[in-house]
């Protein structure tokens, strides 16, 4: 009965022990999860930082590039009306005075 007991004692003996060393193994890896989890915080926040500053950087060269289109736009309509009241300011003052001087 006496090894009984006793081989019971040492079974339970090496169980807390595999429930230590379990316990322990446990803390490292937890603290193993949290550092790649941090890493890859990290990682991610950095990537995502990078293809947003590409994404304003495309978009801000696009807006550039919309707003030199339109200035050019702009600026060849004033050409344009300029060179029509140049070629043309003589026969719109005539039709501005018949309308003035016009009997109704």
């Amino acid at each position: 009965m006496d090894s009984i007991v006793k081989r019971l004692s040492e079974i339970e003996t090496s169980a807390d022990s595999i429930v230590e060393h379990a316990e322990s193994q446990k803390e490292v890896l937890d603290r193993e999860m949290a550092e790649k989890k941090q890493e890859f915080d990290e990682f991610l926040k950095a990537d995502t930082e990078n293809k947003l500053k590409d994404i304003r950087a495309h978009l801000e060269s696009r807006m550039s590039e919309e707003l030199t289109q339109l200035q050019k736009a702009s600026d060849d309509t004033l050409r344009a009306y300029n060179e029509e009241y140049e070629a043309r300011h003589e026969e719109y003052a005539r039709a501005i005075l018949a309308r003035i001087t016009e009997v109704a």
